[in-house]
């Protein structure tokens, strides 16, 4: 090994020291393989220090008392140990159009969409283009900078669902925030030492010193020049110019969705953007049910939900990703990856969610949210401040209510250890995952779509999954209320063909081994009463009513039970929603209505849909599915 590379992988005193990549050192504290990755990305990117992450809670107020110095964050003092970041303007949110999947092959990444047409499901970089692109950014990008190595687990380490991988990054945010979404440090290098597979991340905010131009809110990154590369034949991601969570906390979306849907299928598992949540009934017997709704859909306010019907009790697994694997009794277990919560900070309150307002009120990272002006944060959809206190927007100015422009960013974020969570549920860290008897899907739909209804089998359930659709939210870059297919809520996330992960989902039916498949259903929290543009159903802790149904259909002895059979699934019969203590002024009726013409619209356009953009790689099972419901909808 070269002194040079002694000298970058060198620790001291269980706090991760800050080497410069000259200085000479006997020491060697990394893995072969995770000592090569680095020596390859110190010498690409050159940065003037490398530093080992341990995960010591003295290096992580190190890396804030770091990032407060250099006016990247400031302290909250209103709250115990929390911070608050503010990006540039230009770095808010997931770049789809700059994320890309890079194969040999475009034809592995995504379908061939029909005509001309652009695919929706995933952008294909080739491998020169990628190459091309790469020189043009990443040499030399970090000088002046400290890397931080940081070698980290998704899900508990040790678990036989788990899966490593080691980030280096020029960005303290990024170290403090992956502090809190993954396990990282000491104990994952030990597994590393081990000779566990990990999957190699390289992340730089891409603005090398002395800077050619000032920043903005004191906040490192290159707009312009943003690119979040996945190579998965080769296990890597490479994401550079941007600073914002989705793009730089590459542990979540890009391995935990991206790269581990690939490995997933590989190895005959699932990795989906599920919550996963625990229901118990007043008899005491607990479910497990994971659901999948686009971003900003409500998915960490179900994870979270006090139930409105006494006697039902709902704890926590996870909020965003779920990875799933059959057990050899052949029952499909889940684990959260994940170790924190990254929520959508606006119309989270008191009211909505009281468990995730409680999370955060120690040990959370906010960004780009509103400030108030006795140090505490704000944003859209909590109660006013009380008198003399003033609020701060998320662009640093001062803020008035009735201002044309929000306080806080749509898309702002909190950061939080999940442990927190109030109602954490006990299995969180369970090694072997969770059982999961029930798969929900779900959007944001104003009309046509009932509240909620099972679907007809496993294959029924699969092209359900495939023919989501949603009203857009702030997560990404899409603008207004345009209702995007975005089949089982992972269009942005994809790392493999559409085609041939519907296939994936599809052979679960068809595993040799023993297969207990969960009952798979479709719920609606959004539709609209079509004259007054009002939600039809109250939502947040009512939502139990619907879980109470799912639950019960889980355990039915008669496929009929508490359901009539629609020409889209089964949906409850009458009165099988516990309405009691709701008020009269929700129209079961209105909810449960499933108007043809409707139905005949919509399946027209999936029909155009998965021509377009899936063609040739659909599964025969699916458009079998969809043939079957444009025959029941014109009957």
């Amino acid at each position: 090994m070269s002194c040079l590379l002694l000298g970058v992988i060198r620790r001291q005193g269980g706090v991760g020291a800050s080497v410069g990549v000259r200085s000479l050192a006997s020491i060697p504290s990394l893995p072969p393989a995770v000592a090569d990755f680095v020596k390859g990305a110190v010498d690409e990117c050159k940065p003037a220090n490398v530093q080992v992450v341990t995960g010591t809670p003295e290096e992580t107020a190190n890396i804030l008392a770091g990032l407060e110095r250099d006016g990247m964050v400031k302290r909250l003092p209103k709250y115990e140990n929390c911070w608050l970041a503010r990006t540039d303007p230009k770095d808010v949110a997931r770049v789809e159009s700059k994320t890309v999947i890079v194969t040999k092959n475009q034809r592995d990444t995504i379908p061939i969409p029909a005509g001309g047409v652009k695919s929706q499901l995933g952008s294909w970089m080739s491998e020169s283009d990628w190459q091309k692109a790469r020189q043009d950014r990443f040499p030399g990008c970090m000088a002046g900078r400290t890397m931080y190595v940081i070698p980290f687990s998704m899900g508990p380490v040790g678990s036989t669902l788990s899966k490593y991988g080691v980030q280096v990054t020029d960005s303290p945010y990024v170290v403090a925030s992956m502090g809190i979404m993954t396990r990282m440090g000491t104990p994952v290098l030990q597994k590393l030492h081990e000779g566990v597979e990990f999957v190699r991340c390289q992340h730089s905010l891409g603005r090398p010193l002395p800077l050619k131009a000032p920043l903005i809110n004191s906040w490192p990154c290159n707009p312009d020049k943003v690119l979040i590369s996945h190579l998965p034949d080769t296990r890597q991601i490479l994401s550079f110019g941007s600073g914002y969570g989705g793009n730089s906390l590459l542990g979540k979306k890009c391995f935990a969705l991206r790269i581990a849907s690939r490995i997933a299928k590989d190895e005959g598992w699932l990795a989906e953007h599920m919550l996963i949540l625990g229901i118990t009934n007043p008899q005491g017997v607990k479910r497990y049910v994971a659901a999948a709704f686009p971003s900003a859909c409500g998915k960490t306010n179900l994870a979270m939900m006090k139930p409105s019907i006494p006697g039902w009790k709902v704890e926590c697994v996870g909020d965003d990703i779920a990875w799933m694997k059959f057990d050899s009794q052949g029952k499909l277990r889940a684990i959260n990856p994940e170790n924190g919560f990254f929520g959508v900070a606006p119309g989270t309150s008191d009211k909505t969610n009281p468990y995730a307002m409680a999370t955060i009120s120690r040990n959370t990272v906010f960004t780009n949210v509103g400030e108030t002006s006795d140090g505490g944060v704000w944003w859209e959809g909590l109660d006013p401040p009380p008198a003399g206190v003033t609020l701060t927007d998320w662009h640093g100015k001062t803020w008035k209510p009735g201002s044309s422009t929000p306080c806080a960013h749509p898309n702002s974020r909190f950061c939080a250890p999940a442990a927190q969570c109030p109602i954490i549920d006990p299995q969180w860290e369970s090694e072997e995952g969770v059982p999961i008897d029930a798969i929900i899907f779900g959007g944001r739909r104003p009309e046509g779509v009932p509240l909620v209804y099972e679907s007809f089998s496993w294959q029924h359930g699969v092209f359900v999954g495939a023919a989501m659709r949603s009203e857009a939210t702030a997560a990404a870059e899409h603008k207004g209320k345009v209702v995007m297919h975005d089949p089982f809520a992972m269009r942005p996330f994809f790392g493999y063909n559409f085609g041939d992960y519907l296939a994936h989902w599809l052979s679960m039916q068809t595993r040799k081994a023993p297969t207990q498949l969960p009952k798979i259903f479709h719920v609606n929290w959004f539709r609209k009463d079509p004259a007054t543009g009002t939600f039809l159903w109250p939502g947040f802790g009512e939502n139990a009513r619907v879980l109470e149904w799912i639950f019960k259909r889980c355990g039915r002895e008669r496929e009929e039970e508490a359901a009539k059979k629609s020409y889209i699934g089964w949906l409850p019969e009458d009165g099988a929603i516990n309405t009691k203590g709701l008020g009269s002024k929700v129209d079961m009726g209105a909810l449960f209505d499933v108007p043809k013409p409707f139905w005949q619209k919509e399946t027209k356009e999936l029909r155009a849909y998965f021509t377009q953009q899936v063609g040739a790689d659909l599964p025969a099972q699916v458009e079998a599915e969809l043939k079957a419901l444009e025959d029941r909808v014109h009957t």
